[in-house]
């Protein structure tokens, strides 16, 4: 009867490792500065360029890139959260070209960029 209850607990405490680790992921999701990506135009998007002063120029990991008519849901890494909010962005073809770059505030929720 003893081995019973003691598994019992044993299997109590494990629910509620597990449930502080899905809680914990939940809250560090929230927290990650996301955005979503269309492309909207008729060629793949290859890269996405980002700055904030327009000068010095970094870049989100987009793979294989952004098929024409395809979204992707991006979030900042870590290493950018002493930035400010306010960025701009552009996007590279894989034709070469680029679009315009835009200023975007990457604090805002629910954040949607088209190309």
């Amino acid at each position: 009867m003893k081995v019973h209850n003691f598994a019992g607990a044993l299997t109590a405490i494990a629910l509620l490792f597990v449930g502080e680790i899905f809680i914990n992921n939940a809250i560090a999701a929230e927290s990650e500065y996301s955005f979503k990506v269309h492309n909207n135009t008729r060629t793949k998007i290859t890269k996405l360029l980002v700055s904030e002063d327009k000068k010095d120029w970094g870049f989100f990991d987009i793979g294989q890139g952004i098929a024409a008519g395809d979204n992707l849901m991006l979030v900042w890494d870590s290493s950018t959260n002493n930035e400010g909010c306010n960025q701009y962005v552009k996007a590279v073809y894989a034709d070469g070209s680029e679009s315009e770059e835009a200023k975007f505030d990457f604090c805002e929720a629910n954040l949607e960029l088209e190309f």
